[in-house]
């Protein structure tokens, strides 16, 4: 059984339209401590608070990612769904720790709980949690600010502010407790990071180091908004072309590499090089340019408007045709039929790679390929383990970011064995709707997803119920590259 607790009666009013049990249980520590022992199975606290950062305004709603009563700490797992589902209502919502205090936190008192990272104070959360471990998750919206005090002519007006941005929530409140069961999750590996998106990363960090900000990056250094945002942070500059960064400049050419002419102007532009291209990928350009040296039309297998596919045309525009699928493979033409060969984009999937090969290979008898698969080894194991555990899901979540090439593959893959599978970019793109007509879940990443956002979708299906995981059996991934000399 899912319950909201509404500590005061005019939040159990404002709350009149849920369809999951409103519960009232009283304000402060007392009556709070009582309810609890009342309450049974997952509980959801909302009401009022009032926010303890200059970030968090009345009518916001805030959702605790822990609450803390001075003494002990509550997790509150599921916050990043819920918080998603509340911001599609168009609420304006903060994630972060709840203070729950035993009386009426004075603006001195404010300052204390602000100082460790609390953004905003209740006085009954902390004392409703199940004792039990049933999912727990906590809504306040903020009727009284920083510097606001709480006897003042403005308070009724935000008060009222503050309980119909509680009414409004109620939709989301309902799909939290829907959502609410046991589920298992299959993880798959390997997942995440590769050695060549590990490199690159790595050599914009070093670079920080030791040239200080900013450091400039041509394009996104690998595909995934986290890891730029993380990077922003630390000061690189991502630009669009290597004209948008000062002459001079410390400048990163991203992994997925670039075509001769963009050296070309860094040069010109006398610019400080560092080159994160993957060695895979610098191994595609070095066929291409062996290829093009012996007058051979070279199939690019390939999606066009790819970074990876430009940069690796770049290096023989004259003899590089892109081939992005079977149909175009039955079409395209050669200079000279007996003078041909192929090249992949290394993020494809394997399976659809193999098909338009074999198109080629039955128009083109003499077609010529690599010695070893362009199709990177992380693309090839990752897909092989999505490939397993989809077959078992109900649903398959794949963590990346819209632009990765590898991580759409991965959905399409998983598609591909029957399952239901999309791509989100964290735990806050789920919706708690679609995860109460799920009970086996699926997770894999992208290549170029970050090892944590896997971790905390895990931990956001975990607060809504009992979760059984399982990770598979993959392939072992130990390969690292060297670094550039200008950052070793």
């Amino acid at each position: 059984m899912t319950t909201i607790a509404a500590p005061l009666r005019v939040e159990q009013v404002a709350l009149r339209r849920a369809a999951t049990p409103v519960v009232r249980t009283g304000m402060g520590f007392q009556r709070s401590r009582a309810a609890s022992r009342r309450l049974s199975g997952a509980v959801l606290v909302a009401g009022v608070g009032g926010g303890l950062v200059p970030e968090v305004r009345v009518g916001d709603v805030v959702v605790a990612t822990e609450v803390r009563d001075g003494e002990s700490t509550v997790a509150c797992s599921s916050a990043p769904l819920l918080a998603s589902a509340l911001r599609r209502l168009g609420l304006t919502v903060h994630c972060g720790p709840v203070a729950s205090s035993r009386t009426l936190a004075t603006d001195s008192a404010r300052g204390g709980l602000a100082s460790t990272g609390a953004i905003a104070v209740d006085m009954e959360s902390a004392w409703l949690a199940p004792a039990d471990g049933s999912p727990f998750a906590v809504v306040r919206a903020i009727s009284d600010t920083v510097g606001s005090s709480l006897v003042r002519p403005g308070i009724v007006a935000d008060g009222w502010t503050a309980l119909r941005a509680l009414s409004r929530a109620v939709p989301a409140l309902d799909t939290w407790a829907g959502a609410i069961g046991p589920r298992e999750v299959r993880v798959a590996s390997p997942r995440s990071f590769c050695a060549g998106v590990e490199r690159a990363i790595d050599i914009v960090a070093r670079a920080l180091d030791r040239y200080g900000a900013p450091v400039y990056v041509r394009r996104q250094i690998v595909h995934n908004a986290h890891v730029v945002r993380d990077l922003e942070q630390r000061g690189a500059v991502f630009v669009d072309e290597v004209d948008d960064a000062p002459p001079g400049s410390t400048l990163v050419f991203a992994a997925h590499g670039v075509a001769p002419s963009v050296r070309e102007q860094a040069t010109a532009g006398g610019h400080s090089v560092i080159d994160a291209t993957c060695p895979l990928v610098t191994k595609v350009h070095a066929e291409v340019r062996r290829y093009a040296a012996r007058d051979t039309t070279i199939f690019l297998i390939g999606h066009a408007d790819h970074e990876e596919v430009v940069g690796t045309v770049g290096e023989a525009p004259s003899d590089v045709v892109v081939v992005p699928s079977p149909d175009a493979a039955s079409l395209v033409q050669a200079r000279d039929p007996s003078r041909v060969a192929y090249v992949t984009q290394t993020t494809l999937a394997t399976d659809e790679a193999e098909q338009i090969i074999e198109v080629l290979r039955q128009r083109f008898p003499e077609l010529r390929g690599p010695d070893r698969d362009d199709i990177c080894y992380a693309t090839t194991n990752r897909q092989q383990a999505v490939r397993e555990i989809a077959r078992d899901c109900d649903l398959v979540l794949v963590v990346g970011s819209a632009n990765s090439s590898n991580s759409l593959r991965l959905v399409e893959v998983a598609q591909r064995e029957g399952a239901s599978a999309r791509l989100i970019e964290d735990a806050g793109d789920l919706t708690l709707t679609e995860l109460s007509a799920v009970s086996r879940i699926g997770v894999t990443a992208g290549a170029s997803a970050p090892p944590h956002l896997v971790d905390e979708l895990i931990s956001a299906l975990g607060g809504l119920g009992p979760l059984t995981v399982q990770e598979s059996a993959g392939v072992a991934e130990n390969l690292q590259f060297t670094l550039p000399r200008e950052v070793t």
